[in-house]
């Protein structure tokens, strides 16, 4: 934690250095003319925090949040969201969609997110779009789904071929448009929905292009029993073998893994999408955390927006060490071996995964306020007029940092910046 900072960031949106600040002015000129022109003094009751990491949101499920939580994860699918995401053919509707939720997600200080968009290629590059409008970091991922068993009719690619066909024109498209801001990401929904045919040309995709994979992995019972069955082994294992699960690659929830699951993963550079809020609602399970991390896995915090309805992922970081306490110590009192020892998370380790985790995860220069990094950064209030309820009498540094990550939400965050650039979306009247 440092009091009184300098950040110098350059015209490209990486920093130089950080360093502390005595407010001289030879310290403004060493900085250079071009940075010294833009000298901006956040104040005394204000806290600069690194860009926060979503790595795991559906976008088309914006409008669905918070509903349909008490459904088992299949009918929940069916029922609720495979009609609403097939409304997203409609690419006005689209817009209007995106156009909402980029900018209220950076309010909340997400400034990098990792996007499932719908099937439809029009509403996918909409979405690229509206985040290079906005000025967000993001992956955007036309979700590809083609199994006939995994799928409604009406709400499926036609054939594995076409779907791998659009996913590849989606790629391009989204390269052509997001610059370095934003990229795209290969996405099949998960095994359950997509073919070996499908999945199978989405990894040699991934190994054509380069580009990122994200997918769901071992999310639930259901998810976990149903690839068991079909495939003859894991999960992780099927995705390795299609040539999904890769460098970087970013593997939701992945609650059922295995020891040698995650050994597996951990070897190919793979990497899981931490969603503790949503695993509540459909995973069946709770993911361990420090488990994955002692065995070299790569984990980043995500929302799983609209599977978890909170956006804030600052919220996410109370709800993963809510999570590892609650596998640490149990909850049934009656079983004895309620326990699972050495499980524990504590605030700073959730706000690392939102932040580096995140951005080592997706293998990006952000999630941290450090010299070489893209200045991404978050500024939140502190003040007696905020919510954080700092006492600066009371609260030393590390108080003051957990009541940041506990208590801080949209309002009192009052200002984003992603590459250097302010992209604060105006506060709702």
């Amino acid at each position: 934690m440092l009091t009184d900072a300098l950040i110098n960031v350059g015209a490209d949106g990486r920093i130089i250095s950080v360093s502390p600040a005595d407010g001289s002015s030879q310290q403004m000129q060493e900085m250079g003319p071009q940075e010294s022109a833009a000298v901006i003094d956040l104040g005394p009751s204000t806290v600069l925090i690194p860009g926060l990491i979503d790595t795991h949101l559906h976008a088309p499920q914006w409008p669905q949040r918070a509903t349909g939580l008490d459904l088992p994860l299949e009918s929940w699918l069916f029922e609720h969201t495979f009609p609403l995401e097939a409304r997203f053919a409609d690419a006005a509707y689209a817009e209007q969609v995106w156009d909402a939720m980029v900018p209220h997600l950076l309010r909340n200080g997400t400034t990098t997110a990792v996007y499932y968009s719908s099937i439809h290629e029009p509403a996918t590059t909409a979405l690229a779009a509206a985040c290079v409008q906005h000025g967000q970091r993001a992956f955007v991922g036309r979700v590809a789904m083609d199994h006939p068993d995994g799928t409604p009719t009406w709400y499926r690619d036609a054939s594995a071929g076409e779907a791998i066909d659009a996913s590849h024109r989606s790629l391009e498209a989204i390269a052509a448009i997001g610059g370095d801001l934003v990229r795209p990401i290969i996405t099949p929904r998960f095994i359950p929905a997509c073919s070996d045919d499908l999945l199978r040309g989405l990894g040699q995709l991934a190994t054509e292009t380069g580009a990122l994979v994200q997918t769901h992995c071992s999310e639930s019972d259901w998810q976990h029993a149903n690839v068991a069955e079909r495939c003859g082994r894991s999960d992780a294992e099927a995705l390795i073998d299609f040539g999904l699960a890769r460098d970087h690659s970013v593997l939701a929830h992945a609650t059922h893994l295995s020891g040698t699951d995650r050994s597996a993963l951990a070897a190919v550079g793979a990497g899981i999408a931490h969603c503790p809020l949503s695993n509540s609602y459909f995973a069946n399970a709770v993911f361990p955390a420090r488990r994955a991390l002692d065995a070299g896995l790569r984990v980043g915090l995500g929302s799983d927006i609209a599977g978890g309805p909170e956006a804030s992922m600052l919220a996410q970081c109370g709800h993963a060490v809510t999570a590892s306490r609650m596998l640490e110590d149990g909850v049934d009192v009656t079983n004895p071996d309620r326990a699972t020892p050495d499980s524990r998370l504590d605030i700073i380790g959730a706000f690392w995964l939102a932040t580096v985790g995140g951005a080592e995860l997706l293998g990006i220069d952000a999630g941290l306020i450090a010299p070489g990094r893209h200045f991404d950064a978050v500024a939140v209030n502190i003040g007696s007029d905020g919510d954080t309820g700092i006492d600066p009498d009371l609260d030393d540094w590390p108080r003051r940092f957990e009541k940041i990550v506990r208590a801080a939400r949209r309002h009192d965050i009052t200002s984003v910046w992603v590459g250097g650039v302010d992209v604060t979306p105006p506060a709702k009247k």
